[in-house]
């Protein structure tokens, strides 16, 4: 009968501490989130409760599954206990990152609500994206690094992987040299406030808003749904346009090729009223004016502002696409045109014929 029963009590205890002591954390969580709602700390901690309760649980059968003393238990005890070590520590190790994500999440979503500056937010954003990255690999490593440990066997060859640590650490250098490069480069990115996620940026042509930010890669959304992975070395080492760099305001440009007889005091006119009924214009201030002739043609550029790049891009396009309706409409000599003459007349020979 006692060895039915005391592998119950050990078992069903341990469960039912875990699930008593799981519970009672919830509601605790749930009651200091309910009674401080400006601050989304305690709900966001309410999502550790399953690696709380695994830690648990894992740690109430390390130090009673002796207790059970079952042949197969007795027969595989160090194997047993190595085995909810190894659960213990990945576990411990879940629930550091959790609690960790919890309290950086939190942090971010209070100065996110306070912060006035758009720039800002998006610097302490990309910061924190790469501080909760840079945590999550050291609790990983310090995890692995302990599992590790709990086996006799790299203890006892201890001594000779210090000893050819010098030789694998060069050679390790070597071949992670451009890893390490991006890596320190993402520090650069992150903490210098050269790129931060939601900028506007112009990298090989091509326009996109940054996406995601990493220590080793960064991705461009472009504005046809595409995504551009670069390393983040690219930034550091390349000259790149940053249209939100020092605020979101942009000033675009138009250029058309005219005919030297177009009315561009109407045009003037014509492109202020598209632009009072454009919502798309900030107000801040716009121009036309001639800023080029050739023997054929002149050009006409025309300055837009908006308050961001999505903005000005689709009044660029509005008003290139209404002012040429418009001078197709009412002012169609406007339009470039190529003059042409009559071929001169030639004889069968090929010879230029003589007009009588």
């Amino acid at each position: 009968m006692e060895n039915v029963l005391r592998p119950l009590i050990v078992l069903g205890g341990s469960v039912a501490l875990t699930l008593v002591l799981g519970w009672l954390a919830d509601l605790l969580l749930r009651r200091a989130d309910g009674r401080h709602p400006e601050t989304p700390l305690w709900g966001l901690l309410r999502r550790c409760r399953v690696p709380l309760q695994l830690v648990l649980l894992t740690a109430a059968l390390r130090g009673s599954y002796r207790e059970i003393e079952w042949r197969v238990v007795e027969d595989h005890e160090v194997g047993i206990g190595r085995a909810l070590t190894l659960v213990l520590i990945g576990a411990g190790a879940w629930l550091v990152v959790r609690i960790a994500s919890a309290a950086v999440e939190a942090t971010y979503a209070r100065y996110a609500a306070s912060g006035r500056d758009a720039a800002r937010v998006r610097r302490v954003r990309t910061q924190v994206t790469l501080i909760m990255r840079i945590v999550t690999a050291v609790v990983a490593v310090v995890a692995i690094a302990a599992m590790l440990l709990t086996f006799p066997d790299f203890r006892t060859i201890g001594t000779s992987m210090l000893a050819s640590a010098g030789i694998i650490g060069i050679v390790a250098g070597v071949a992670a040299q451009s890893t390490l490069s991006n890596v320190f480069a993402g520090f650069q990115i992150a903490f210098g406030d050269m790129v931060r996620i939601g900028d506007t940026v112009v990298v090989d042509g091509e326009w996109g808003v940054v996406e995601e930010v990493t220590l080793t890669f960064l991705t461009v959304r472009t504005w046809d749904e595409r995504r551009i992975t670069m390393p983040v070395s690219y930034f550091t080492s390349k000259p790149f346009e940053n249209w939100s760099r020092g605020g979101a305001q942009i000033t675009g440009t138009v250029y058309f090729h005219l005919d030297h007889a177009a009315p561009v005091g109407l045009m003037r006119d014509r492109m202020r009223e598209l632009l009072e009924q454009n919502p798309a214009w900030d107000g801040r201030g716009w121009s036309l004016v001639v800023t080029e002739t050739t023997p054929s043609t002149m050009v006409v550029r025309a300055v837009v502002t908006a308050k961001d790049a999505d903005d000005v891009w689709t009044l660029r396009c509005d008003v290139r696409e209404q002012l040429i309706a418009w001078l197709c409409a009412h002012h169609p000599y406007a339009l470039p045109r190529v003059a042409t003459t009559a071929a001169p007349d030639r004889d069968e020979d090929g010879r230029r014929g003589q007009r009588g």
